[in-house]
C-alpha cells in the first residue's frame, strides 16, 4: 500500500499509521480538524448547521463522528458533506457520517461522484476489494467554481484533476487570530506510483489535467494551507506550535507556495522519466 500512494513531492506516504486517532483541534474561528493522524477531515460550524469536508477511510469516518461529539457538537446537525476526491482513503468514511446525519446533502464533482456512488468501483487505476467501500450517492453534482454556502460559510470548489479526474480543491475565507485569511484545502497533486503520463495515460487527458491544475493551484489564494493528507501541510509540527500558543500556526502562504513548487517539479520529473 505505501508503495502505491505517493505524496505531493516524491516521498512515499506511510499508510500503516495514517488513520491513528488524534484529538480534534481548532484551526480558526469555527473551523476544526476532526480527522486522523494523516487522513484529514474538517468541520465548519455555523448556527445553520455543520459542514464536514472529507471522511477519510472507513475507520477515520468513525473517528470523524466521534471527534465532532468530542468538540461538543451533534453529528446529526451536519447539513453539508463535501469531498476532495473519490479514493477510499478520503471517501470510505462518508457513509458513516451520513448514517449519523441522514438529512445531509453530499456534494461531489461530476467525474468523481459516480465513483463514490459505486463505492470506488470505476476508478481507472485503483482496482480490487481493498480499494472499494460502502457506496454513497451524491445529492448535488458540483461544477468548477461553484460555491457551497451554509450559515455564513462560503466554500468554493475548484476541480483540479490529475490525481483523480474530479479531484476538488476547496477555498474559503476564515478568521484566524482575529484576521480574515484565505483558506485552502488541497485535494491532491500526487502522481501515484504506476500512473501513466504522456503518450500512454492512466485515463485520457490525465497529463493535461495535471498541467491545468498546477496553473490553478498557483493562482489560488492560499494563506491557511490545509490538505486531504496532514503530511501535505506539515500538520504535526503546526499542531505542536498551536498547542504552544501560536494561534496562527496554520497560516503558511510560503509553505503553500513551496509545496506546489515541489509537487510540480515531481510531476515534471515523472513525466520526463516516462517520456524521455
Amino acid at each position: 500500500m505505501a508503495a502505491v500512494f505517493m505524496s505531493g513531492g516524491s516521498s512515499a506516504q506511510d499508510a500503516s499509521n495514517w488513520a491513528t486517532p488524534v484529538k480534534p483541534f481548532k484551526i480558526g474561528e469555527n473551523v476544526y480538524y476532526v480527522g486522523a493522524s494523516d487522513l484529514a477531515a474538517y468541520l465548519f460550524v455555523s448556527k445553520a448547521g455543520l459542514i464536514v469536508l472529507d471522511g477519510g477511510d472507513a475507520v477515520t469516518g468513525r473517528q470523524v463522528v466521534a471527534n465532532i461529539r468530542t468538540l461538543g457538537f451533534d453529528p446529526a446537525q451536519v447539513k453539508v458533506l463535501l469531498n476532495t476526491h473519490q479514493h477510499f482513503d478520503h471517501a470510505a468514511g462518508l457513509a458513516e457520517i451520513k448514517r449519523n446525519a441522514p438529512g445531509l446533502k453530499l456534494f461531489a464533482s461530476a467525474a468523481d461522484g459516480p465513483i463514490i456512488a459505486a463505492g470506488g468501483r470505476g476508478d481507472p487505476f485503483l482496482k480490487g476489494e481493498r480499494f472499494y467501500y460502502e457506496p454513497v450517492k451524491p445529492d448535488v453534482t458540483l461544477k468548477d467554481g461553484q460555491t457551497v454556502k451554509l450559515g455564513g460559510w462560503a466554500l468554493t470548489a475548484h476541480v483540479t484533476g490529475g490525481h483523480t479526474k474530479g479531484c476538488t480543491t476547496w477555498t474559503f475565507p476564515v478568521t484566524v487570530a482575529g484576521k480574515v485569511r484565505q483558506g485552502l484545502v488541497h485535494c491532491s497533486s500526487s502522481v501515484l506510483s504506476g500512473y501513466k503520463l504522456g503518450k500512454s495515460e492512466t485515463y485520457p487527458g490525465i497529463t493535461s489535467d495535471f498541467e491545468k491544475s498546477f496553473a490553478t493551484w498557483k493562482a489560488l489564494p492560499c494563506e491557511v494551507f490545509l490538505g486531504s493528507h496532514g503530511q501535505f501541510f506539515g500538520m504535526d509540527a503546526k499542531r505542536k506550535a498551536l498547542d504552544a500558543g501560536k494561534l496562527d500556526a496554520f497560516v503558511d502562504p510560503a509553505g503553500c507556495r513551496a509545496f506546489y513548487a515541489g509537487a510540480e517539479a515531481a510531476f515534471r520529473a515523472e513525466f520526463k522519466r516516462q517520456n524521455p
